[in-house]
């Protein structure tokens, strides 16, 4: 069914070519539980990596055939894009096969004995279930409507991790590309040392974030109105229940499962704005975030499969843009693949680097005002790449 929209000059018929193919955002997360299943019927211990095979291996292959899209819907469409329930419902349906996905194969984790690779193999893949609820929880929690906000801080919570929203939204979004950003990685930090700092700086900012806004309402940071609170009963209640009924086999699978879901989140920020900073402005405040602050993706196929989250550049622009009608633009910081692809090199700091600090520097015109730099690293680095000049 096309979208009908007017233009500054006559009404314009648009057609999202991709609108049934948003369904893969679905059908990612429900590939999670397949392999433990299908090794429970056949016995045969290679179905326990087909998820990890198909994304790690599978999906940047994929990117590298089918290329990039970089279509855009008028703008004259996107009021009715937004408003379009389809788009929507596809979010919804995707919270109970994450959920279900997860309570699956936690399930299986403390319930059968595995060779030790086999059953990190489950948990990675379990870790990476959540990971994609992580993602869903990002795309409805910028949204106003009460029960977006609900099922993000659910999906969020099933890994322990309800306090993104909060951080995110009010922390990440007003702090992107800046030294105060715990989320923002920096150029020659290696994403082993940029966990030690998101994780924790993101927790904690949340917090304090909480505890100001319900000081400002005369209620304790421990009132059941703190998001995070509500993110926590949420949690204990389903680890407590899951524990209760399996025993130390499951405080095993949840800590690893939980542990990789929040490294996945980390892994996308590490690679989102590494090394772009907004500038100062006289005024002491930083410069609006404008798209060139985050790196952008347009590969189809593993934007299909999270919600176009790749498009950061616009999502970062316009946070309550949905993911149907974020934009490409020109001349934008560009990754040579989708997420999956970049993860792999994202996993070995030397090839990151490689791979990542030349186009860094070509993003910014070779000027180290406009790179964020690790403090430690930022004398070799400049002398390393004749930066001296911009120092």
């Amino acid at each position: 069914m096309p979208v009908s929209a007017a233009s500054n000059t006559s009404p314009v018929a648009y057609t999202d070519h991709k609108k049934g193919l948003w369904l893969l955002s679905v059908f990612a997360p429900a590939l999670g539980p397949l392999g433990p299943y299908l090794y429970l019927q056949t016995g045969q211990t290679q179905w326990l990596w087909v998820f990890l095979a198909f994304f790690y291996l599978g999906l940047p292959v994929l990117d590298a055939v089918f290329g990039e899209d970089r279509q855009n819907p008028p703008e004259s469409a996107v009021p009715v894009l937004e408003q379009d329930r389809f788009y929507r419902y596809i979010t919804y349906a995707a919270v109970p096969i994450i959920a279900f996905g997860f309570i699956y194969n936690v399930i299986f984790l403390a319930s059968h004995t595995l060779a030790w690779w086999h059953w990190l193999a489950v948990a990675i893949t379990t870790g990476s279930l959540l990971g994609f609820g992580l993602n869903l929880s990002h795309e409805m929690g910028h949204k106003k409507r009460g029960l977006d906000k609900a099922l993000a801080l659910i999906t969020q919570s099933l890994g322990g991790y309800g306090h993104f929203s909060v951080e995110h939204n009010r922390g990440h979004h007003r702090h992107v590309a800046t030294p105060e950003d715990p989320a923002t990685s920096r150029m020659g930090e290696t994403i082993y040392g940029f966990v030690l700092r998101e994780m924790p700086g993101a927790f904690f900012r949340a917090w304090e974030l909480e505890k100001e806004r319900l000081g400002r309402l005369g209620k304790s940071a421990w009132h059941l109105d703190n998001e995070m609170v509500q993110g926590g009963l949420i949690t204990t209640a389903l680890y407590g229940t899951l524990i209760a009924l399996y025993g130390l086999p499951m405080v095993a699978a949840l800590l690893v499962v939980g542990f990789w879901g929040a490294f996945q989140l980390t892994s996308a920020n590490y690679i989102e704005h590494y090394g772009l900073t907004r500038q100062k402005l006289a005024d002491g405040r930083y410069e609006p975030c404008q798209p060139h602050h985050s790196w952008n993706s347009n590969h189809l196929i593993s934007n299909l499969m999270v919600f176009q989250l790749q498009r950061h550049s616009d999502h970062h622009a316009h946070p309550t843009r949905s993911y149907q009608s974020l934009r490409d633009f020109p001349e934008l910081p560009t990754l040579p693949s989708g997420y999956f692809g970049m993860f792999l090199v994202a996993y070995l700091p030397p090839l990151w680097f490689r791979v990542m600090n030349p186009r860094l520097l070509k993003t910014v015109g070779h000027d180290s005002r406009k790179i964020s730099f690790l403090p430690r690293k930022r004398d070799a680095l400049i002398r390393q790449y004749g930066l001296a000049g911009n120092a």
